[in-house]
This record gives structure tokens, sequence and C-alpha cells, in this order.
């Protein structure tokens, strides 16, 4: 196959890697920069250029679209789209899932366990916010922070009404959640590829830090989760419609609860954590659902 890899930067191990285990099975990969992608929007003949010429046609396109290029990655993603290419994770599902409210609010529908979450425009409108979490200790969020940035622990209700109030001088939309304090400073990344999780590890935050992400200094070791959690995850990947996520969980007492679905979920904590061929089990699933897809007509995209 002849395989589009839309990333920024070669040299990430996950592109790496994506591009070592596709060119190991036999198929042909392009790394290429996203934002240097710009579009003929046409009802006969739509297109893509790249760097002064048109691209050439793909069998399938895997989108690594960071945080901050997410508006505009997912515009090329759905040119591809509006060409018949199949791609991994659709630009529908990825916009779906970067809302970090929006996919709370899809999650909750679907009845998976979520921590209770606040959010409110008005500063008259704090205490209760605060109250409807069950107070302090509580987890405030920045709705564009990604990898544990825009992520405070407010320890009191005066402190929770500080910040809360801060943040909301800035103009900046935020959610306030409750903190599961049992989980300890741990989550469970689920790597769900199709319909099964193929790999998860445990992540455990820095000794004085309660954010787990590895960019924070948080540590990765293998996990066994339980049917529940494995339920949960994959039902979480279904509902945001992602072919491939990685799923953060925390262990409540009431059972597993979603922090976040990621749909560019990083394969180097993964495969170094559980010894797995990730990358080589992404390639699989398109090799298995590419074919399928062009013998099926193209769905014009919203």
């Amino acid at each position: 196959m002849h395989i589009a890899l839309l990333s920024r930067n070669r040299n990430l191990y996950s592109t790496r890697r994506l591009v070592e285990a596709a060119e190991q099975r036999g198929h042909k990969v392009r790394v290429i920069d996203t934002l240097r992608c710009y579009m003929s929007i046409a009802a006969h003949h739509p297109s893509i250029h790249y760097k002064g010429a048109e691209i050439e046609r793909f069998d399938a396109v895997i989108p690594r679209i960071g945080a901050s290029v997410t508006f505009y990655g997912c515009a090329v993603l759905r040119q591809f789209e509006m060409m018949g290419t199949y791609v991994l994770n659709d630009s529908v599902a990825i916009t779906r899932s970067r809302d970090k409210l929006r996919s709370l609010q899809l999650l909750s529908r679907k009845g998976l366990g979520l921590p209770i979450t606040g959010f409110a425009h008005s500063p008259d409108d704090i205490p209760d916010l605060i109250t409807m979490v069950k107070g302090a200790p509580l987890v405030i969020k920045l709705l564009e922070g990604t990898q544990g940035i825009g992520v405070v622990l407010a320890e009191t209700n005066q402190a929770a009404e500080s910040v809360i109030q801060a943040f909301m001088g800035m103009k900046a939309n935020i959610m306030v959640q409750e903190y599961i304090k049992e989980a300890r400073g741990a989550d469970i990344r689920c790597f769900v590829i199709g319909d099964k999780v193929v790999a998860s590890m445990k992540r455990q935050a820095a000794e004085g830090e309660f954010r787990s992400n590895l960019h924070r200094g948080g540590t990765a070791s293998l996990i066994r989760i339980t049917p529940e959690e494995r339920s949960t995850a994959i039902r979480a990947a279904k509902a945001m419609g992602l072919r491939v996520a990685g799923v953060d969980l925390l262990r409540a007492h009431h059972g597993p609860v979603i922090m976040e679905v990621n749909s560019s979920p990083g394969l180097q904590g993964i495969e170094t954590a559980t010894g797995k061929d990730i990358a080589g089990l992404i390639i699989e699933h398109i090799e298995k659902n590419a074919s399928a897809s062009r013998k099926a007509p193209p769905k014009p995209k919203g």
C-alpha cells in the first residue's frame, strides 16, 4: 500500500516507528508536514497540493495531528476523506475528542463512568460550581490544555475560588472536576485499536505531583486491567468514533472513570512499558480495513 503519514516532525518516536512498521510489511510511506499541505476545494476534482505540486493518491492516511494544529490538520484530513482515501481516524472523531467538554458530554450520554465535572460562565456561580463537584480538593482544567499543562489541584475551597476567578478574568474556558483521591496520582492508559485493548500501562505521577503525564515526569509500568476497565476503554473510543485511541482511566471506588480519550496517542511510553509492537498492530489494522473501505463508496464527512 501507499500510505501518507501526517506528521510535523519525522524524527518523533511515534512517526519513526510507524514508518518502520509499515516498511517492514512492504508498504511505501511518505511523511507529510500537515501545515505544508494546501487544498483545492472543487466539486469534481478535490485535490491537495504539497510544496508546489499536486500530491499523489494514497491508499491510507495516518493522522498524527498535534493539538496546536487541530483546526488546519483536520481540514487537510477532511480533504483526503473527500478524495475517498481511507483515514485511520477521521476528522470528525479527532475534533470531537479534542474538545474536552464535548467529549465528556458524549461519554456521559453513553452512560460511561466519569469524574463529576462542572462548567460555568459567570463568577457568581463559582461557589455552587465547587459544591457541585463535592468541594475541595478539586481539579481545575483549561479546556485548551494538553499533556497536563493548565491543570491545577486546588486543596481548599478558597484556593479553588481564587484560581477559577483568575481563569475567568482571563476569559479562559475551564472545567472543574472532582479529585479522585483513591487513584493516588496514578492513571491507566489503555491503547485501543479497532474493538480491542491491545496494551495498557499504569502511569504514576512523580513525588509531590498529581499529574501522571509522562511529559511531567510520570513513570510507566505494565498493569493488568479488569474486564470492566477493558469494556470502558473500548466503549469510550467507540463513542468518539476513533479506530485508534489512548483512553486514560482512573480507578475510583465506584469503578473506572474516564479522564480523556486521546486521538493521537504516543507510542514510546506504551511500547517501552509493554514490549509490544503497537506500531505494527496499527499497520495491521490499516491493512485489514483500508482495502474493505476502497470497495465501498466514500461517505461524505460533515
